[in-house]
């Protein structure tokens, strides 16, 4: 007897463990389809439409995305500066090429900080220039960045990168070295500055200093030949304008007036820069998109300055010494109304340009820029100008960059867009 109800405990038992899991498993199935039903479908390709929060980018980045991002890829132009303890590739001892007024460490700028940072684009990786890489890719090539100063500063980083694996060999210069060649004789690879500060003809009264003695006389519906005439046979270029469009000037087409910008003492209707901004870069993008050119031409937007507590001519000085955050400072209303007529200008000219086959892009630098009020020689374009008097009053330059500096990251970006397009 005892053994039958030892017999029927465990049968018992069972029947409970049995009817005890089914519970369990039950629970746990309405349990899981529950949450199932509560959580969002991340996946659906077809969101129900939602109220939008308040951005949490500034207007212009925005914009930026809305012009120049690509299906699939990163934008090379959203992003952030972050530390880079290796710093630079060469210094002004290893390069000689460096103008005096951008050589901040030879006119004894005191301050290191700024040259220890590298621009990482949000989302994706943006490998270092690599100029070994570069002059086997550019063998036989010839580039050309066209524009005013900032284009020469830029080239000058270029070359300082480039030549930490040959040096090039200088090979032409205009008569007042503004328009440049150099050679990289292993590569026979060109690169040629070329001075065209407005892109269209014109006219300048100035001296070497930027003193003017009248107003620049602007022929806006013709093209400047200094870069026309060489384009035809130019693989890659940059090119770019800007701020000489801020000059007092006289506005010509069809070799009539037109108008002027600041201009008082002249009988002439005042159109205002962002008149004529807009009509020389329309020509210009036409004449790029309509050209069916087989190369690259890249499109530089312009550089917003940092003068802070005045001007260039009304003693502003940029005395930073690291990187801001974004939304941390605002471009300029100047500087604002060059970027918008740029971006429309070549949103417009891109789908003609790619009717005709011509490989048109945006280097849209200006974004990354303007966090880097740091990087300007400022008072340190002169040969140690605090050397006599520590409280001297000097000339500060916050629109040009100290090299090495900030301006080298630009070759980083456009050696992604050559490799990877």
């Amino acid at each position: 007897m005892k053994s039958n109800w030892k017999l029927w405990f465990s049968k018992h038992l069972l029947v409970k463990f049995a009817v005890a899991f089914l519970l369990v498993g039950l629970a746990f199935r309405l349990l899981f389809v529950r949450s199932t039903d509560l959580s969002p479908n991340i996946e659906t390709p077809f969101p129900e439409k939602i109220v939008a929060s308040e951005p949490t980018i500034i207007e212009e980045v925005q914009q930026n995305e809305e012009q120049i991002a690509e299906s699939g890829k990163c934008n090379l132009f959203v992003g952030d500066w972050v530390s880079n303890p290796s710093g630079p590739i060469y210094t002004n001892k290893s390069c000689p090429l460096i103008e005096s007024h951008q050589n901040c460490m030879r006119n004894g700028r005191p301050d290191t900080g700024y040259l220890y940072w590298r621009w990482n684009p949000r989302g994706c990786e943006l490998p270092p220039f690599n100029p070994k890489r570069f002059l086997e890719i550019m063998r036989n090539k010839s580039w050309a960045l066209i524009g005013d100063s900032i284009s020469r500063n830029h080239v000058q980083s270029l070359l300082c990168m480039l030549s930490t694996v040959e040096r090039p060999i200088h090979v032409y210069h205009d008569k007042e070295y503004k328009s440049r060649r150099w050679n990289f004789p292993t590569y026979n690879f060109t690169i040629s500055v070329i001075w065209s500060p407005f892109l269209v003809k014109a006219k300048i009264f100035e001296d070497y200093n930027g003193v003017s003695t009248s107003e620049v006389q602007l022929h806006l519906d013709q093209l400047d030949k200094q870069w026309t005439d060489l384009y035809p046979n130019l693989d890659y270029m940059i090119i770019s304008t800007g701020k000489w469009f801020l000059k007092a000037s006289i506005y010509y087409e069809k070799n009539e007036v037109l108008g002027c910008h600041y201009c008082s003492k002249k009988n002439f209707k005042d159109l205002g820069f962002d008149f004529a901004y807009r009509k020389a870069l329309r020509n210009v993008m036409n004449f790029v998109a309509t050209s069916n050119h087989k190369g690259l031409i890249m499109f530089r937007t312009s550089t917003p300055d940092h003068f802070e507590n005045g001007e260039w001519s009304s003693g502003g000085t940029c005395r930073r010494k690291s990187p801001v955050k974004e939304g941390e400072m605002q471009l300029k209303d100047i500087h604002r109304i060059l970027r918008d007529i740029e971006l429309e200008e070549f949103k417009n000219a891109t789908m003609k340009a790619s009717s005709n086959g011509v490989n048109l892009k945006l280097l849209d630098v200006n974004p990354l820029s303007l966090l880097r009020p740091d990087g300007h020689p400022g008072p340190y374009r002169e040969y140690h100008p605090f050397a006599r008097d520590k409280k001297a009053k000097v000339q500060n330059d916050c629109l040009h960059w100290c090299l090495p500096g900030p301006i080298d990251s630009w070759n980083d970006l456009i050696m992604e867009m050559v490799v990877n397009g």
